[in-house]
């Protein structure tokens, strides 16, 4: 990858999420190992992350989808939850594990745990690729985190900057000058 296609300022490399997904579908598959176990997968920022999880897991589990989000084309949260996408699976006695692209403020997080909580079941936890806990105002906590990030506006492998740039293969971070010149 030439110096120059590269967007911003490099945190985390593919091999680097790579490596660190298999360790935690590893947990995963210890911690599930003869549960039902459903994979919720956080609309659209956590595709490349969910599917690392996935392939990486031997256990068999479900999978569907949630759309939430509190940034609309924002750098910073708006703190209004916004779900409009949700998940047809019965949750009803499983465990159900969301996988997230981020977790900043935790708002967002915590108010899909407490939706998802009403559909009854096992468990609800969270796999985060990124957390962000210098900016946590919620009391929330993944049990399983890819990489702890600064408090950066963060990019690729899923985050976007207002749609774009998910396709990114790492993670990289936006300074205030790098968004003045997109």
């Amino acid at each position: 990858m030439s110096e120059k296609n590269i967007i911003g300022k490099i945190l985390y490399t593919q091999e680097d999420i790579t490596k660190r997904a298999k360790e935690i579908a590893k947990q995963i598959d210890k911690d599930y190992e003869g549960e039902e176990l459903i994979l919720l997968g956080t609309l659209k920022g956590s595709i490349p992350w969910f599917t690392d999880i996935l392939k990486y897991i031997t256990n068999d589990a479900r999978i569907d989808f949630i759309t939430a989000s509190s940034y609309g084309s924002s750098m910073t949260s708006s703190g209004i939850v916004k779900i409009t996408y949700e998940p047809t699976i019965n949750m009803y006695n499983k465990h159900v594990l969301v996988i997230e692209d981020i977790i900043d403020t935790g708002n967002t997080l915590k108010y899909l745990k407490a939706k998802l909580a009403e559909r009854g079941p096992k468990s609800v936890k969270v796999c985060s690729m990124l957390n962000k806990e210098s900016r946590r105002v919620a009391d929330l906590h993944a049990e399983y985190v890819g990489f702890e990030v600064d408090d950066l506006f963060v990019i690729g492998y899923g985050l976007d900057y207002d749609q774009r740039f998910r396709g990114l293969p790492y993670i990289s971070y936006l300074e205030a000058e790098d968004v003045e010149s997109l």
